[in-house]
């Protein structure tokens, strides 16, 4: 049986059956996103929250995929950006000597670091096109669905967030060769 057929079923059914067979791909999403396990838990409840409130403006079932994606890219855009907020005022209130220093990529292990840190260095917006487009391999119209923004946006998030990431990562690199 399809999932779209067994959406159509009853609303509240349609909705159970939709959050059964999304729910893993939404936490995984959430997670590479995050970076947070309890984060990404967090951050998928409430968007499954935010999703039964507004169940019944579903109109297109086949879209129904897309929609919950999009709420959880919400999330956690909404998330990271709290995140990063934060952060900027601890990353004032400390003393330039009390900030952990940066090291290179010296092993693999250390580089999927270096490459995690260059990837949390990025704006929200842009680490959600990186996420979608390199991590769940998705092509840009899926992603400007997911993101409801334009193709066009799209690209040229994807271009600045390469270009940040190469930047953030080969400085790293440099700080080893030092």
């Amino acid at each position: 049986v399809r999932s779209e057929v067994r959406w159509q079923r009853g609303s509240d059914q349609a909705f159970e059956a939709l959050v059964h067979d999304r729910l893993d791909a939404c936490y995984r999403l959430a997670a590479v996103l995050l970076g947070d396990r309890i984060e990404a838990e967090d951050a998928t409840h409430e968007a499954m929250l935010r999703a039964q409130r507004s169940w019944s403006s579903v109109r297109d079932l086949a879209a129904a995929p897309a929609w919950l994606d999009r709420i959880v890219v919400n999330e956690c855009r909404d998330r990271l950006r709290r995140r990063r907020v934060a952060r900027s005022i601890i990353d004032r209130a400390q003393p330039a000597s009390d900030q952990p220093s940066q090291t290179g990529p010296e092993s693999s292990s250390e580089e999927r670091a270096a490459l995690r840190g260059a990837l949390a260095a990025l704006t929200p917006d842009h680490r959600v096109v990186v996420v979608l487009r390199y991590l769940l391999d998705l092509p840009i119209d899926a992603i400007a669905e997911r993101t409801g923004t334009p193709a066009g946006t799209v690209k040229s998030r994807l271009h600045h967030a390469l270009r940040e990431l190469r930047a953030v990562y080969d400085a790293a690199a440099r700080e080893v060769d030092r």
